[in-house]
Parts: C-alpha cells; structure tokens; sequence
C-alpha cells in the first residue's frame, strides 16, 4: 500500500472520528454547562460569555436554564447586549420571566423586533402588564399592531401559533414573476415553505411548494402548479387541531385565514413540533398532578404548593378505601393472612388500569380513538382485562395457596384478582371517554378517579368473598 492511500484512509478515520464524535456531542452537554458554572464562579466572566455565545441559540436557552439563579442573573447581565433573539422564545415561562426582568426595556424592544409575531407575542406576554404597555409604546408601529393583534387572539388557537409574514401571490401571474417578486421584496419571511396563491378577495386559494416552483419554466403560470384544495386553517382553530392536520396530511406549512376567509398569516412545521411536544408533555405532568413546564424551575415552597391539592385529593381517595376496609375489620381480626395479601389485588388492579387509562389518553390525543370506534375499543379493554385477570389469578391464587397452606384463600384471592383487573380495564377506558364527553380534559383526574375505584371494588370484593368464605 503506497504512503498516498495510507493517508487518504487516515484521513477519511479521522473524518469519521471527527463525525462521530459530532454525533455525540448533539445538544448541550454537561461539561459545557460545567465549564461556563465553573467560569462564572471564578468571575472569569469572558469565559463564561464567549462559550455562551458561540452556542446555538437553542443551547443557550438550555444553558440557561440549567445554570442557578444566581449564576443565570450574572450571565443574562454579561451577555445582555449581545443575546441572540431567538434565545427567549426557547425558555419556558420560569426562566423566561427572570430573564425579561434583568433585560432594559429599550433591549426587549430590540429583540422583539427581530422575532416572528408569534414568538415575539409570547414572549411579550409573559410581561407583566405595566411593563408590556411600556415596551409597546417603545415598538415601531406596524410591529406593535401586529403584537397587540396577536395577544387578542385567544391562547393555544392558530392565531397566537400563527405568523405575520408570509408570501402569497395573485392566481394571474407566472413563475417569473413570483421570483422576481421574492428578489426584489423587502417583505418576504426569514423562512417559508410554500407560496400562497390567493383570489382578488385575499382568499388563499392554492399553494405552491418551493420545491416545485424552483423546478418550473418562468413562463409557466402559478395556477398550472399549485396545490389546488389546500389545507387551510382557521384563526380560532385549537392548536391541538392545528397539530393533527399537519401529522395527518403530513404538512410543512399551512395558510391561517380570519372569520371572512382572508389570508392572513401561516403555520410551519417548527412551530407545530413545538406545540406536539408541549401537548405530550402537559398531559404526562397532568397525570401526575404536576404543573407543566414550570414545576423544575420553582422555589421549593411554590413547588410544594401547586402540587398540594393534587396530594389532597390522592389523601381523599385514601381515606374512602380505608374506610372500605374499615367495613371488615373484624373479618382482617381473625384472619392475618388478607391484610398480607390484600394489597396485591388493588396494586394490580390500579397497575392495569393504568395501562388502560394511559393508552386510552393517548388514542384520544391522535384522534385514534373517537365516538365511531369507542364501542369496540371498549370492548377490547375489557376482554384485554379479562385475559390478564385469568392468568393472574391463577399465579396468585397458587402462590397464596403454597404459602399459607389454604386452597380456599387461594381461591378467595383469585377470584378478587379477575374481578379486579376486567373492572380496571373497563374503567380505565370508560373514565377517558366520560370526562372527555363532558368537555373536561381526560389528563386531569382521572388517574385519581380509577385509583379510587380500583383500590376500593379490590378491597370489597377481597374482603367480601373472606367473609363470606373463609370467615366463620
């Protein structure tokens, strides 16, 4: 092997070396992070302010989240001047709130400038109100028509998610045109994906994707290409919805129009991923009875406070399964062996349920699971329910069996087990779809709602098949 392939091979390694080690370092790191605490603590403030600078802004709003309160407020006052805008709209509320307080109004202005409206409105709404009308006052004024239309919009509806800018062209003009039109235009967004081709009344009528007009003759007309029938939103559209069109028809993005059908604003794709990723988180914290996005970043104090109601009801429902117990304390007096067992049957029926419940949350969030098909996936948790409760009931009737030396226990606790497990199935299905009926979102309470019922129908029926059974 001559010496020139020997280097080409060792150079294309450490390209490779080089890819790899790219790969991994995705994101930020905690060494990063380290590395700019370490700084900030040793006020090597330069340090600190050029490795956050040269970070992507998505990073940087990681970092800064990451970093303490007091070491956030020291880097925030350093690189005040110098922040890239896109870094606020990436910080959740918390943080965000902080930051906005340790900026000048006149910078806020600067920076909301150079946003989209729609990230621009949210990070002027988490303002406080004297303050937001300050910086409004300070805002040039087609920026802040755009800002206070925004923050009029209702929350998590397309027009708070929606942009300001986009491209839309007329039905009678050629490709031609349109280029020459997006050289020469001072208007055109930082960032789209299609053009929208509207009617003499404004009404978006077509799309073309940039894909297709780059490959078209300048003399071929926009009607000749456009998308015809396009996906078109409206302004009070839930952003849930606005989420399922664009994983339905497998958007980038989508024209928003007002109450009369007038284009006025788009969606892309990043802003909707957005949305998804929020929407899956809320409905995990909710399950949980944790507030989204903001419980991490509370004091201790405020953290224990948005979680004690949720606490509270979890102690309620306690207290209604304790009180069932209460019913058969004589029966627990005389046989020791249901008090070891009896926590089993409610564990797993609660358990089981949970998978029913979390599923069934989830299907409703996709659309998968509506009014059309609710009957039948009804049905398929129960019998799902049904299956798991023989099997079980057989192992834990057994084990019982063995380990008291009690073959009517075992029966006893098998029993309860099948019972327990078909009734998580078929509530765990039937809580979602119920509170969904009533307009009531499927994430709050009902984990409480079928712990409550899993634990009490297992403790009754337990206790109740001893009593009437082993209990003389």
């Amino acid at each position: 092997m001559s010496d020139h392939d020997l280097k080409k091979i060792t150079l294309e390694n450490n390209d490779f070396e080089q890819y790899k080690n790219l790969s991994v370092s995705i994101g930020l790191t905690p060494e990063v992070v380290s590395e700019v605490a370490q700084a900030l603590e040793e006020n090597n403030y330069k340090g600190a302010v050029d490795i956050s600078l040269s970070l992507h802004p998505a990073d940087t709003a990681d970092l800064l989240e990451k970093l303490t309160s007091l070491n956030r407020s020291i880097l925030v006052k350093k690189i005040s001047k110098y922040i890239i805008p896109e870094v606020l709209p990436a910080l959740s509320v918390p943080v965000l709130t902080e930051v906005l307080e340790l900026l000048s109004n006149r910078r806020i202005v600067s920076i909301l400038e150079k946003l989209e409206t729609d990230d621009a409105a949210y990070v002027l709404e988490i303002c406080e109100q004297p303050k937001r009308q300050k910086i409004l006052m300070q805002t040039p004024k087609n920026i802040r028509s755009l800002l206070v239309q925004a923050l009029d919009f209702e929350e998590n509806t397309a027009g708070r998610l929606m942009q300001r800018n986009y491209v839309s062209v007329p039905l009678y003009w050629n490709i031609g045109q349109v280029i020459d039109y997006l050289r020469e235009s001072r208007h055109i967004p930082d960032e789209f994906y299609a053009l929208f081709v509207v009617d003499p009344k404004h009404t978006p009528v077509g799309t073309v994707p940039l894909h297709r007009a780059m490959r078209s003759s300048r003399n071929v007309s926009v009607l000749e290409v456009m998308t015809k029938e396009p996906k078109i939103i409206q302004v009070n559209t839930d952003q849930e919805d606005v989420a399922f069109v664009f994983d339905q028809y497998g958007l980038t993005s989508a024209p928003v129009v007002d109450l009369r059908g007038r284009l006025i604003g788009m969606i892309t794709i990043d802003d909707v991923v957005d949305v998804i990723r929020e929407e899956a988180e809320e409905d995990i914290l909710r399950l949980g009875g944790v507030i989204a996005d903001s419980d991490i970043y509370m004091a201790a104090l405020q953290t224990a406070r948005s979680r004690f109601l949720w606490l509270s009801l979890n102690l309620l429902t306690a207290i209604i399964a304790s009180i069932s117990i209460g019913f058969f304390s004589g029966t627990l007096e005389q046989m020791v062996a249901l008090a070891i067992l009896m926590p089993i049957v409610a564990s797993m029926g609660g358990n089981a349920g949970t998978q029913t419940l979390t599923v069934a949350v989830r299907a409703m969030a996709t659309r998968e699971l509506t009014a059309s098909n609710s009957i039948r996936i009804f049905g398929k948790e129960i019998l799902v329910g049904a299956y798991n409760g023989v099997v079980f009931a057989v192992i834990t009737g057994l084990v019982a069996s063995l380990w008291f030396q009690d073959n009517f226990l075992g029966i006893v606790i098998a029993l309860a087990m099948l019972f327990n497990l078909i009734i998580a199935g078929t509530f765990g299905a039937a809580i979602p779809m119920i509170l969904s009926r009533y307009k009531i979102d499927p994430a709050i309470g009902a984990t409480v709602i079928l712990t409550t019922i899993t634990d009490v129908i297992g403790f009754v029926v337990f206790l109740g098949l001893a009593d009437l059974f082993l209990v003389s």
